[in-house]
C-alpha cells in the first residue's frame, strides 16, 4: 500500500508501508516505477485536510496525559530516502505530569500501548528538548533519553533531525557534512557564514542552548479536575455523579482566588480513543457545584444525540477555561435578592440548552429615532465581567430607565404606542391643511374617520447618521369612532424639505 501526491508535476510515493519498502519501492519515487516494482500496488491519494482531522482528533486524545499538546507542522522537515515520509506529529511537554502515571517509562508505555490498540504506528522519543524528541522519534531508535544525554544521543544521526530543508542537508552532504554530531563541534561563524544561522538556531534548539517553546492546541485551564477510571463507565447517571464531585472540588480553589466559572469544559476520554467535548457559559460568575453539573445536564439534554459512550469512558476532565472576579455579597432578605438568583440561572438553563448567545434581552439605546431606539443584546454580554453584583446593578439601572417618565411624554402628553411596527407602513390621507393633522386615512385597504387628535410631536432627522437631507418627522396620536388609536407621522416639512408630504403609520396602541 502506498499513498501518492503530486509533486514536481509527476505522481510520486509519499508514504508506504513496510510490505511496499521491501519490493524496492521508496518516498519520492513515481508511481510508474513503483508498478514496475510492484503491478498489484494498492494506492491512495494523499488528503490533507483529513490527516489534519486525523492529527487534531489524536492531538486531544493526548491531552489525558498533558494540556500542553502542540502540532509540528514544520514544512522544511523531510525525510531519509531510506525512510517513510516524516509528516507532521505532535510535541507534548510532560513537566509534572510523569508521577500521575508513575513516571516517565510507564507514561511512555501507556503512550504507545494506548495508540498501537487503535491501529496507529508510532514512533516517539521522550528528551529534555523539543528538537532532541524529534530527531530521535523519526531518525533513532531509543525511547527516552537519559537527563542532560540529549547531546550525545542524537549525534549520530542524520543532519535531517534538525529540521533543516531539504535543499540544506543536502549542501552539507556535499561537504561530508551529514549526522549533527558533524557539526556539533565545529566553529560556528564559519558555518553560519556558509549554511545561513537558521543551521546553528536550530542545533542550538536540540541541543538545549536556545529555549525552543511550543503553542499548544487548547489554551491551558485556569483549574482542572480529573478522574480515572479502573473500569470504563458507561450510565448517564455515573458521569452526572462524578461531574458533580470534580465540581465540587473546584468550589475551594474558586474561593481562594475570588473567582467564579464563567465558562468550563467537560472533556470524556472513552476507551477506543474519541474525545467528547461539552461546553457551558454562564451570564453571571458561578460558583454552586450543583448547578454546574445542572448546566452540564442541560448541555446533554440540548444535544441532537445522545451522548455515545461505547465501550465506556475511563477518564473525567472539568476544566475551568475562563473565570471572572466574583463578587461575594449577602443576601437581601427583605427586598427578595432570590428573584435575581434565580432569573440569572434561567438565563445559565437556557443558555446551556440554546446556546448563551442566543438568550437575549432588550436594550435601551441613545437615540430619539423610535425604530433604533431600543435593540436586543446577548444577556452574558450585559453582564460583563463584574461579578454577580454589577449584574445587579446593570438591571436595576435598566430598569429604572424603563420606569422613569419621558420628558416629552410628561411635557407634551405624548405617549409611545404599545405596538411599533420594524418598518412604518406607507399610508394615504386627507388633511384640512398640509402641516395639520389627518382628517381621514386608508391604511391596509380600511378608511378611518379621525374623531381627534394630538400632536405634532416632531422629530429631527439623525444627521450624522442619515444624511442632512433626511426629512423632519412630525408624530399624530388619533383616535379613530371606534376608539382605536394608531401612532402616524408626516414625513418631511411642508414647503421647507418637501412639497408632496407622504405618511405613515408606525404603531397601535392598546
Amino acid at each position: 500500500m502506498v499513498v501518492t501526491g503530486t509533486v514536481k508535476n509527476a505522481i510520486r510515493i509519499v508514504a508506504l508501508d513496510d510490505r511496499a519498502r521491501t519490493c524496492g519501492i521508496r518516498p519520492g519515487q513515481t508511481l510508474s516505477d513503483a508498478r514496475a516494482l510492484a503491478p498489484r500496488l494498492d494506492c491512495h491519494p494523499a488528503d490533507a485536510e483529513a490527516d489534519h482531522a486525523l492529527l487534531l482528533g489524536i492531538a486531544a486524545w493526548c491531552e489525558r496525559y498533558t494540556p500542553l499538546v502542540a502540532l509540528d507542522a514544520d514544512p522544511d522537515a523531510s525525510p531519509d530516502a531510506g525512510l517513510a515520509a516524516a509528516g507532521p506529529g505532535l510535541f507534548m511537554d510532560i513537566t509534572g505530569c510523569a508521577h500521575l502515571l508513575g513516571g516517565e517509562a510507564a507514561l511512555i508505555t501507556d503512550l504507545e500501548a494506548r495508540l498501537t490498540a487503535q491501529g496507529f504506528h508510532v514512533r516517539l522519543c521522550l528528551a529534555d528538548t523539543p528538537g532532541a524528541a524529534w530527531a530521535m522519534a523519526r531518525y533513532g531508535a531509543a525511547h527516552i533519553i537519559a537527563e542532560g544525554c540529549h547531546g550525545e544521543a542524537i549525534a549520530p544521526l542524520s543532519l535531517s533531525g534538525l529540521r533543516l530543508s531539504p535543499a540544506l542537508t543536502a549542501s552539507l552532504g556535499r561537504v561530508g557534512l551529514k549526522t549533527i554530531g558533524c557539526i556539533a563541534g565545529l566553529p560556528r561563524a564559519p558555518l553560519a557564514a556558509r549554511f545561513g544561522s537558521g543551521l546553528m538556531q536550530r542545533l542550538d534548539q536540540a541541543l538545549g542552548r536556545e529555549a525552543e517553546a511550543i503553542s499548544p492546541i487548547m489554551p491551558v485551564a485556569e483549574l482542572s479536575a480529573e478522574r480515572r477510571f479502573a473500569e470504563p463507565v458507561t450510565h448517564h447517571d455515573e458521569i452526572s455523579h462524578v461531574l458533580g464531585a470534580l465540581a465540587a472540588s473546584l468550589i475551594e480553589p474558586l474561593e481562594r482566588r475570588g473567582l467564579g466559572v464563567r465558562r468550563g469544559r467537560l472533556k470524556l476520554f472513552r476507551v477506543d480513543g474519541h474525545v467528547a467535548e461539552l461546553e457551558i457559559q454562564t451570564a453571571r460568575p458561578l460558583r454552586d457545584a450543583p448547578m454546574i453539573e445542572r448546566l452540564f445536564g442541560e448541555r446533554i439534554a440540548g444535544l441532537h444525540e445522545d451522548l455515545d459512550a461505547g465501550f465506556g469512558f475511563d477518564l473525567m476532565r472539568l476544566d475551568i477555561v475562563h473565570a471572572d472576579p466574583f463578587d461575594s455579597a449577602q443576601a437581601d432578605m427583605v427586598a427578595g435578592a432570590g428573584l435575581i438568583q434565580d432569573h440569572d440561572a434561567l438565563v445559565d438553563r437556557l443558555g446551556a440548552r440554546l446556546g448563551l448567545d442566543r438568550v437575549q434581552r432588550f436594550v435601551l439605546a441613545d437615540t430619539h429615532i423610535p425604530e433604533r431606539s431600543f435593540g436586543r443584546a446577548p444577556v452574558a454580554s450585559l453582564a460583563g465581567h463584574g461579578g454577580a453584583g454589577s449584574q445587579a446593578r446593570l438591571r436595576s439601572q435598566t430598569q429604572n430607565q424603563l420606569s422613569a417618565p419621558d420628558p416629552l411624554a410628561s411635557d407634551a402628553r405624548i405617549f409611545r404606542p404599545l405596538i411599533l411596527f420594524e418598518r412604518p407602513e406607507l399610508l394615504s390621507t386627507i388633511a384640512e391643511v398640509p402641516d395639520g393633522p389627518p382628517l381621514r386615512f386608508r391604511w391596509r385597504g380600511a378608511s378611518y374617520e379621525v374623531a381627534r387628535s394630538e400632536g405634532p410631536e416632531r422629530i429631527a432627522c439623525e444627521w450624522w447618521r442619515d444624511g442632512r437631507g433626511a426629512p423632519t418627522r412630525d408624530y399624530f396620536r388619533v383616535e379613530d369612532h371606534h376608539g382605536y388609536r394608531f401612532w402616524l407621522f408626516r414625513h418631511g416639512l411642508y414647503g421647507r424639505e418637501t412639497s408632496e408630504p407622504a405618511w405613515y403609520m408606525h404603531g397601535l396602541f392598546a
